[in-house]
């Protein structure tokens, strides 16, 4: 489960850049998780709470937003969503995208 060593750099920057900060506590962390970037939400909310325990995000929240896949079709300047499985081919020209504009997103967003 690679979530788990996500989960476990999520926690060290979010709790490096609160002491950064002056903050001796975390209460959420948000983070922003592409269709495309095979992490598994639900995995990576199960191994925060696991790599969390004993660090100052011991009682934080883990906020997953979710960002859906979108592909761009330059012959008809058309953006679409490619779905799961992936799906690259234009619904509007019927021809193949080769552009991948969101999806593959995974970063930490806020820290608060």
């Amino acid at each position: 489960m690679h979530e788990l060593s996500i989960a476990t750099a999520i926690v060290e920057q979010a709790d490096e850049w609160a002491r950064a900060d002056g903050a001796d506590r975390v209460s959420a962390v948000t983070v922003r998780v592409g269709e495309l970037s095979g992490v598994v939400p639900d995995a990576l909310d199960f191994a925060f709470e696991v790599a969390r325990d004993g660090t100052a995000l011991a009682a934080a929240r883990l906020v997953v937003e979710q960002v859906t896949a979108h592909a761009w079709c330059g012959p008809c300047a058309e953006e679409f969503a490619v779905g799961m499985p992936p799906f690259f081919w234009c619904p509007r020209c019927d021809r193949p995208s080769t552009e991948l504009r969101s999806g593959r997103e995974l970063e930490i967003t806020a820290v608060e």
